[in-house]
């Protein structure tokens, strides 16, 4: 049987092994409440009656996007920052 082999993107997006289970947990629990933002925000923009809350309801999901890119670099950094005590 042949190995699959990864992107180096693929790598990149996986989880840290050496994660606590707590961190892990609060990482989760952060994406799924962006998530829920981003969620919300994209269904007001799309039932806006007028541009300017529509403008607004954009600018909350980008900035929820946005808050995703940082709660995922916040992560490898993390990761790459943790040294065995």
């Amino acid at each position: 049987m042949r190995s699959r082999s990864y992107s180096v993107e693929e790598l990149l997006a996986r989880s840290p092994m050496d994660e606590t289970p707590e961190l892990r947990l609060l990482f989760h629990r952060l994406n799924n409440q962006l998530g829920i933002i981003l969620a919300h925000a994209e269904l007001l923009e799309a039932k806006a009656g007028d541009d300017a809350n529509r403008a607004r309801a954009a600018q909350v999901a980008s900035s929820a996007v946005e808050a995703m890119g940082t709660a995922k670099e916040i992560r490898r950094l993390s990761a790459t920052s943790v040294e065995p005590q």
